[in-house]
């Protein structure tokens, strides 16, 4: 390569840039793993859709009991039966996709804690992204069939409502990633806290399955910051039915930050990682 390629490339203007290599080499590092999960998945078939369908039917269950409470009162804040399904077809889709593909996002405090970090430091390969997509969680998949099936029953089969379930899938999965690994990251600071980030992640799940309106005060305050669970629980009223720009700014623009936050403290932790010596064998 020439002088003046090798300008262009670092500048970002030649034909190669390094971003975009690296961009590329980092998605295919993905579907490689992902790849891989899935072949490790399907060994044991008969546990993989045994688990699936026991998350789908338990799903559902939740379901039947909202079905009760709207048999009695069929308005509750102008939300109605549809609105409660959207919002768990959103929630439990959104925390589906995330699992499926990045398994260990719910594990980062166990990982740190016990050194398992080691074998990922080892390897020419982005840490947290390597850490995450390492591990794929059977049950999810049962999480995004649901959300899906509940979509295909009762969204808005356009176009649009397509298009605007697939943007609430998205926040809610990167949403969900983000608060996660935030969460996790505390076990670089604070040693084991893997208690601490179990009880954040087990509060984010159960607050995004609620609608956000039944919430006051400060209650409502938190949950649309230090614990953001009512942009997810929100999204199908204000993202799918009205199409409000306003709070689809503000919900991009909390799981951008989160994610965000979440990156730092991985690697701000990272510095601080002192190795705990595991011998760790992967098949």
């Amino acid at each position: 390569m020439s002088t003046a390629d090798n300008e262009r490339a670092r500048h970002g203007t030649g034909p190669s840039p390094f971003w975009a290599r690296r961009a590329g080499s980092a998605l295919a590092f993905l579907f490689t793993c992902w790849k891989v999960n899935l072949a490790s998945a399907m060994e044991y078939r008969a546990s993989f859709f045994l688990m699936a369908g026991m998350m789908f039917i338990n799903n559902f269950m939740w379901l039947f009991f909202w079905s009760l409470f709207f048999g009695k009162f069929p308005v509750v804040n102008g939300r109605g039966l549809n609105d409660v399904m959207l919002m768990w077809a959103v929630g439990a889709g959104g925390f589906g996709w995330a699992n499926l593909l990045f398994g260990n996002f719910t594990r980062i405090a166990p990982i740190v804690a016990s050194g398992q970090l080691d074998v990922y430091l080892s390897q020419p390969k982005p840490v947290l992204l390597h850490v995450l997509a390492s591990r794929m969680s059977l049950t999810a998949a049962g999480d995004f069939a649901f959300g899906l099936a509940v979509y295909a029953w009762v969204g808005d089969h356009s176009a649009k409502g397509v298009l605007l379930f697939a943007a609430a899938l998205l926040i809610s999965g990167m949403m969900f990633m983000g608060v996660v690994v935030l969460a996790g990251s505390l076990a670089f600071f604070m040693g084991n806290a893997e208690g601490l980030s179990q009880q954040v992640f087990n509060s984010f799940v159960a607050l995004s399955t609620y609608p956000s309106d039944i919430f006051k005060g400060l209650a409502k305050a938190l949950l649309f910051t230090a614990l953001p669970a009512g942009f997810i629980s929100f999204l199908p009223i204000g993202l799918m039915r009205d199409a409000d720009p306003a709070f689809a700014l503000k919900a991009v623009g909390a799981t951008l930050l989160f994610g965000a936050a979440a990156v730092l403290a991985f690697r701000l932790g990272l510095k601080r990682y002192a190795s705990g010596n595991a011998i760790v064998l992967r098949g």
